[in-house]
């Protein structure tokens, strides 16, 4: 997902931490009065600030490329990659240009791999054989999700991403295959 928009989709996760820092403050009121409250919960505040200071990205001027991209990825914690692969899940349901980028080449990897090791199918060498094995059981449907040789969608935001019933079935797909 790009730099705007990031925190859209983490509503519930905001209404959690509201819930959580009322609680604390009115436990710290019932024990210790208001100015143990207002201490308690201002003292919370800092200490979510400095951690978001340190989980999110900066502003970057313009894009790194991928080799950087891959490295400072490799870099953040546990869960700062979580929330990016969380949102590049949500960008990828909205956008197709989101999914090509991000998405469809963490699936086709996966789909690569599972062909390499247990049918000897290289996906990218030949991807009609693993079209075939793919479509087995009526699946023809998820090819154009994972199809190597379709073409990058650029325009950002146009097209409708990877309907979620889809993702679920990509996944339930390479699980078992």
């Amino acid at each position: 997902m790009t730099g705007r928009g990031g925190w859209r989709g983490a509503g519930p996760e905001i209404v959690i931490g509201l819930i959580a820092a009322a609680a604390l403050g009115g436990g710290a009121y019932a024990f210790a009065g208001t100015a143990a409250a207002v201490l308690t919960v201002t003292g919370a505040g800092v200490v979510v600030l400095a951690g978001l200071r340190v989980l999110t990205p900066g502003d970057e001027v313009a894009p790194p490329p991928e080799e950087a991209l891959a490295a400072r990825r490799g870099q953040t914690t546990t869960f700062a990659r979580f929330w990016r692969r969380h949102s590049d899940v949500q960008a990828a349901t909205r956008s197709l240009a989101a999914y090509d980028f991000e998405l469809r080449a963490t699936l086709q990897h996966l789909l690569a791999a599972r062909l390499a090791e247990r049918h000897g199918i290289s996906l990218y060498d030949e991807p009609e054989a693993a079209r075939r094995l793919l479509a087995r059981g009526g699946r023809d449907r998820l090819w154009f999700w994972l199809d190597p040789g379709r073409e990058a969608v650029t325009d950002q935001g146009r097209a409708a991403g990877i309907p979620p019933r889809t993702l679920a079935a990509i996944i339930d797909r390479l699980e078992h295959f």
